[in-house]
């Protein structure tokens, strides 16, 4: 069954976001619609139905074995692995990521991203963000800022799915909805989760009797209630709601409504986890896509474990091609179905590697330096944004911050963040990037 706010989901310290559901938006108030579109003109907002995807690759993978090969480094910075060229003209990438290279005009290439920290944890790629100074509530997410300021396009669909699971290194999923409220956290379908959205028997007319009966009670403690807890708890009831009432969530998670086809095409990768992170589970990307289509506007997806301290390219030679499998799939199949211009995808992890190999053959923590990879979104494709210098360690051109990705991810989505605010817990308004990030010229016009 579906619990809404049962003994076992303690609230605060101790809430168990495993199963929640959220809603957002804004409401008529009263409003007209051509007033309602002015007044979200006027807000910085565009009224549409944009996504984004966003691949996080836990422990960060090496950029100069990927993205950012060095051939005129010394061996012990140059590594094993050979460049091979893609569609691109100039641009080469690594031999074990084939499939991506005949795709490379469908996305872009960071390879200067400067801002990172040396933290295992996947708080900047979620947040855009560093954790120190944060403001009372804490930074949010961007899936959690999106689902505040968008709200969610379709009451059945979560505004934003976190497909990725609970990892044993615990900082992997430390972001969280910070001052934009738990009801705006990510819905996390896991296995147990999906038989939570079935009725079991009972019927919509009694539900809705429910729904009457647990309102009557809300509204009184809401009226008592001096924290704003209530209104998070709002917000999960009405998406529990909408969700049980409809099958659509449960569609969209279910993969076999796939031709073979496209399934063969994303493959399965690997379902064992992978170190202390992530399963390499390639259906996951089909999920995503399928939920973006479902409604939802933000979807997360974890993906494997590239902290390679030891055996850095035996790893990356089981690693890669099942990552380039999945990733260049989902790129495709968002051309093949015409969303190029809807869903934005991006894939990243916290930091780089460092440009020496080590004792053991692997690559040791390196923020000074990393890459990422976007697609879709309507962006300028088919280029390579920055450099670094001959062995890979600090950017030579073209400086990157987390901020400046995240801002060109929300103007994908409508959302100007020069104007959009959400206040902390003080009720002071804060912007959603850090200040002096604005979307990337090179991306978006």
């Amino acid at each position: 069954m579906l619990t809404l706010a049962g003994p076992s989901n303690r609230f605060c310290d101790g809430i168990s976001r495993r199963s929640f559901l959220r809603i957002g938006g804004l409401g008529l108030g009263g409003l007209s619609l051509p007033q309602l579109l002015q007044a979200e003109a006027a807000a910085g907002l565009r009224s549409n139905h944009k996504a984004v995807i966003m691949v996080y690759l836990p422990g960060g993978p090496p950029h100069q074995d990927t993205f950012d090969l060095k051939m005129d480094a010394p061996a012990e910075i140059r590594g094993e692995f050979r460049p091979i060229s893609t569609t691109v003209p100039g641009f080469q990438i690594c031999e074990h990521l084939p499939l991506l290279a005949k795709q490379a005009q469908r996305y872009a290439v960071i390879r200067s991203i400067s801002d990172a920290i040396d933290d295992h944890s996947d708080f900047m790629c979620q947040t855009g963000r560093r954790k120190a100074g944060q403001p009372p509530g804490g930074w949010p997410t961007f899936g959690a800022s999106v689902s505040r300021v968008l709200g969610s396009a379709n009451n059945s669909v979560p505004a934003f799915v976190g497909m990725e699971p609970r990892m044993q290194h615990r900082p992997y999923n430390a972001a969280n909805a910070g001052y934009a409220g738990i009801s705006h956290d990510a819905f996390r379908p896991a296995a147990d989760a999906k038989s939570d959205m079935v009725l079991n028997g009972i019927t919509t007319d009694r539900l809705a009797d429910r729904r009457a009966l647990l309102t009557s009670f809300d509204r009184f403690r809401r009226e008592v209630d001096a924290s704003g807890l209530m209104a998070g708890v709002d917000g999960f009831n009405q998406q529990a709601f909408g969700m049980l009432t409809s099958s659509r969530l449960l569609e969209a998670l279910n993969v076999e409504k796939e031709p073979a086809a496209v399934r063969e095409r994303y493959g399965k990768g690997d379902p064992k986890v992978h170190g202390d992170a992530a399963p390499m589970l390639n259906e996951q990307f089909l999920v995503a896509r399928r939920l973006v289509e479902a409604g939802a506007r933000f979807v997360t997806v974890a993906y494997g474990f590239w902290d390679y301290h030891g055996n850095n390219f035996g790893n990356a030679r089981n690693d890669l091609p099942l990552l380039d499998q999945a990733l260049s799939a989902l790129i495709a199949d968002l051309h093949d179905r015409g969303l190029q211009n809807d869903v934005s995808v991006i894939a990243w992890g916290e930091f780089g590697r460092s440009p020496t190999i080590n004792k053991d053959g692997g690559r040791d923590h390196w923020p000074r330096a990393s890459c990422a990879l976007l697609a879709g979104g309507g962006m300028k494709v088919g280029q390579v944004i920055g450099a670094t210098d001959r062995l890979g360690g600090e950017p030579s051109e073209r400086p990157v911050q987390f901020g400046e990705v995240f801002a060109t991810l929300y103007q994908n989505l409508g959302i100007d963040v020069n104007k959009v605010t959400l206040p902390d817990l003080t009720g002071r308004p804060q912007f959603l990037v850090p200040e002096g990030c604005q979307p990337m010229r090179e991306l978006v016009s």
